[in-house]
C-alpha cells in the first residue's frame, strides 16, 4: 500500500501531520484502495443472485455483558454458496461485529474496522470509546452508500463491552442502515433477511440476568427459526458439523464459543425442537 521514493524511504504523507483515523488517511491519500468506492458502470444494477449474500445475524445482553451470533449459510439467488461462512469477527478485544449482505464488501469493511480500531489506539495511546466505535462504522457504512444504492449492501451489527458503564448496562449493540444511520438497540436485535423472525423469537425468549448458557440457548433457538421460515438463513447441519458462529464479550473481553461447546448446545435444542417443532415457549411472569 505505502508509496516510496526511489531509495526505498516512505512518501511525505506518512509524515503529514492528519487525524488518527486510518480510514482519512487512505481517502486522502490512496482511495483507490477502498473497495467501497468502487462503483459498478453507470447504469448497471447488481442482479440479485449475483454475488453471495450472507444472513441471519443477532445480538442479545445477557447477565456477564453481550453475546453475538451468526448462522453460517451464504446464498446467490436459490443457491447455497457457501455453508461455513463466518460471519462474526472481533473488532478489537471489547468489540465484535457481525454483518448481513454483499459477502466480499462486508468482509473488507470488517477488515479496514478493525484496522481502523488498532490505528486509533496506536497513534493516541488509548482505546476508542464504544460510542466513537458506533459512529466511526457508521462513517464506514455510509461510504459504501453508492454500492448499496447499486444493490451491494452491507448492513453491520456492532456489539461490545463498555467498560465505562454502570454494572448490569456495560453490554451494548448497535445496528446501522445502509445511510450509515446507527442506532443503539436495547436487550437484542437481529439483521438480515431472516431478521424479523429472529427478532420475533429472541422477543419471546429473552430476559434480563440470563446466565451465558441459556443466552446462548435463546440465540441459537432465534437463528432456528430464522432458517426455519426463511431460505437463505441456515440452520445447524448435524451431518457436516457446521453450526452457528456464537461470540461473547464480557469484562474479560471478547470469547468465540468452542465449537464443541456449541455443537453441544445446537444437539441439545435440534433435540428439543423434535418434541415442541414450534420451539419453546415465553416464560410465565413470576
Amino acid at each position: 500500500m505505502a508509496r516510496s521514493n526511489t531509495n526505498g524511504l516512505l512518501g511525505e504523507e506518512f509524515f503529514t501531520p492528519g487525524s488518527s483515523s486510518f480510514l482519512d488517511f487512505l481517502t486522502a491519500h490512496r482511495p483507490e484502495l477502498l473497495s467501497t468506492r468502487r462503483l459498478l458502470p453507470e447504469g448497471v444494477q447488481a442482479a440479485p443472485g449475483q454475488f453471495p449474500h450472507g444472513t441471519t445475524v443477532l445480538a442479545l445482553t445477557y447477565r456477564d455483558g453481550v453475546m453475538i451470533a451468526g448462522d453460517r449459510r451464504a446464498t446467490m439467488g436459490h443457491l447455497i454458496a457457501q455453508r461455513d461462512l463466518e460471519k462474526v469477527q472481533p473488532a478489537d478485544d471489547y468489540t465484535a461485529v457481525a454483518f448481513a449482505g454483499t459477502v466480499g464488501l462486508a468482509k473488507d469493511l470488517v477488515k479496514l474496522y478493525q484496522v481502523e480500531l488498532t490505528h486509533f489506539e496506536k497513534v493516541e495511546g488509548i482505546p476508542m470509546s464504544l460510542n466513537a466505535k458506533a459512529t466511526r462504522l457508521a462513517t464506514m457504512v455510509r461510504q459504501n452508500l453508492g454500492q448499496a444504492m447499486q444493490g451491494l449492501a452491507v448492513v453491520p451489527l456492532l456489539a461490545g463491552y463498555d467498560l465505562t458503564a454502570p454494572d448490569g448496562e456495560n453490554g451494548r449493540i448497535f445496528a446501522f442502515d445502509v445511510t450509515g444511520g446507527p442506532y443503539e438497540k436495547t436487550d437484542f436485535h437481529a439483521e438480515g433477511s431472516g431478521s424479523p423472525y429472529a427478532r420475533s423469537s429472541l422477543k419471546k425468549l429473552f430476559h434480563e440476568n440470563m446466565a451465558r448458557r441459556e443466552a446462548a440457548l435463546v440465540a441459537l433457538q432465534a437463528l432456528y427459526d430464522a432458517a426455519d421460515d426463511d431460505s437463505a438463513t441456515g440452520g445447524p447441519d448435524t451431518s457436516r458439523r457446521i453450526y452457528p458462529i456464537v461470540s461473547v464479550i464480557t469484562e474479560e473481553g471478547f470469547e468465540q464459543l468452542p465449537e464443541q461447546e456449541t455443537e453441544q448446545l445446537s444437539r441439545e435444542m435440534v433435540q428439543q425442537r423434535l418434541n415442541r417443532p414450534d420451539g419453546p415457549v415465553a416464560a410465565s411472569p413470576q
